[in-house]
């Protein structure tokens, strides 16, 4: 390939300047070393017969790729890397096995995999999103250039205002709702305002990963109260309460993580009985709530907001990229986590929840919920039968989402590994023990239902598993 061999295809979808810079790119591949020039912008401009313009932009972004280099008046030239750059992008580095498939194990495993968020990126809605961004990348204006409010993107919060009204919850905009890069930061924000070290908090067991990992950081004292499919043991945090007197109380009420269990009207009741009684305060993590098809009970919608901060987001069913989360609460508490949310990072970033804003109002939203509803329920059911057939049962069948929690009966970290394949569509249940001890539990990703290939192997190294853990198990049929 010879630097005036580029001829640009007309008509195309991609740009002039971006089919040179694939051209280049190419050519860089296949012949050029560090330290060749290319032609002037000039002379590649007359022998393709485009403008000088196509040219300067196309060598602007191969700059900004660190692949050309201008020295001036001298011209442009292929970039000259260094020898241990070079080996490091040419080396193969294979991922070491983990001694503990622990929590930060997890994070760095899973992102940016193809399937990192709970559900399947062929089940989202890519072109319910870009749409949104292309209206809203019209439509913004300079408006992006700026900070944006320390509260969130304004008709975000009216939109959400409006949807939990629906629900039974009354959250004024501008007092009662900030808007937070994804359910983690407002969670991170909540723990720093009511923590302290020594304090005692109670999470519920199994409860998701990543907040045990995050209260480790704050030192206080953590206290676990056995999840049912009703709620949390409500005799065991009775006395928890009672003797340790905790400040804060962390429950997953719709669409619990990882059991998929949802909260009753009952449980909800005696819990904020218990909160007025023993004086703590409840955040209600509200991730997975949109799974769940009919009305569902939440603590906000009795408490009003008064000892209950509710947090919710749209990561988990529209993109995991799309970082956006909310937090409602009383006002005065509202203003605190909004001082907290500027003093840790400013404000939060306004194009992903102008994204959002713009998918909630154009109406696909929930036919994409519907969608996914249809999803899960049907490969929740096929998962279900698929445990069945090799003696195996949740305590209770999950009620909605993403994930059915189940005793294997054997070491399952060790049942992970053996089938190679830890991440989010299988963690061990350790995790999810705020003790990190070996369990025999483990959640499996409802999407795995219709991969015969894995159930496959799940059975096999399942029967190993219990074959080495008890001779007398009896074996389960392939």
């Amino acid at each position: 390939m010879e630097w005036l061999d580029w001829q640009p295809v007309r008509g195309s979808d991609v740009t002039l300047s971006d089919q040179l810079v694939a051209w280049v790119q190419q050519a860089l591949h296949l012949r050029y070393r560090g330290g060749s020039r290319l032609p002037s912008v000039r002379r590649l401009a007359q022998s393709a017969g485009v403008s000088p313009h196509t040219v300067v932009a196309a060598y602007d972004k191969l700059m900004a790729l660190g692949l050309v280099e201008s020295r001036p008046g001298s011209g442009f030239f292929v970039r000259v890397r260094s020898s241990g750059r070079l080996r490091s992008e040419s080396l193969h580095v294979e991922k070491n096995e983990p001694r503990k498939i622990d929590v930060n194990w997890m994070l760095n495993s899973f992102m940016g995999q193809s399937d990192s968020a709970g559900i399947p990126r062929q089940w989202l809605d890519n072109d319910m999103i870009l749409a949104a961004l292309r209206q809203v990348s019209r439509s913004a204006g300079s408006n992006l250039l700026g900070y944006g409010h320390s509260h969130g993107y304004r008709p975000l919060r009216q939109h959400i205002a409006g949807q939990l009204e629906d629900s039974g919850i009354q959250a004024d905009p501008d007092t009662q709702l900030v808007l937070c890069s994804g359910v983690t930061q407002a969670l991170d924000l909540l723990l720093r305002h009511w923590l302290r070290p020594g304090d005692a908090v109670v999470v519920e067991d199994p409860a998701w990963y990543l907040l045990f990992a995050r209260l480790a950081v704050v030192d206080v004292r953590v206290f676990s109260v056995p999840r049912r499919a009703d709620g949390p043991d409500l005799a065991v945090l009775e006395q928890l309460a009672r003797e340790h007197r905790p400040r804060l109380v962390i429950l997953n009420t719709v669409v619990h993580n990882p059991t998929g269990f949802s909260l009753s009207p009952a449980a909800a009741h005696s819990i904020l009985t218990l909160a007025q009684t023993w004086d703590f305060h409840i955040i209600e993590d509200d991730t997975y709530s949109e799974l769940h098809a009919s009305p569902a009970c939440r603590l906000a919608q009795l408490d009003q907001l008064n000892r209950v901060t509710l947090v919710g987001g749209y990561s988990k069913v529209m993109a995991a990229g799309l970082r956006v989360a909310y937090m409602a609460a009383a006002p005065e508490l509202l203003q605190a986590l909004v001082n907290l949310k500027m003093l840790a990072g400013l404000t939060s970033p306004e194009l992903g929840e102008r994204v959002i804003h713009r998918v909630l109002v154009d109406g696909a939203y929930r036919k994409h919920l519907d969608r996914l509803r249809r999803h899960t329920d049907r490969d929740r059911h096929r998962t279900l039968e698929q445990l069945a057939h090799l003696g195996l049962a949740p305590d209770a069948p999950p009620q909605a989402g993403m994930f059915v929690w189940v005793d294997t009966g054997v070491d399952t970290e060790s049942l992970v590994r053996a089938l190679g394949r830890p991440g989010h569509l299988l963690v061990p249940g350790a995790l999810f023990c705020p003790q990190q001890q070996l369990s025999t539990y483990m959640r499996i990703n409802v999407s795995l239902g219709d991969d015969g290939l894995f159930w496959q192997d799940f059975a096999r190294c399942l029967i190993n598993a219990q074959q080495s853990s008890s001779p007398a198990l009896s074996e389960v049929a392939l």
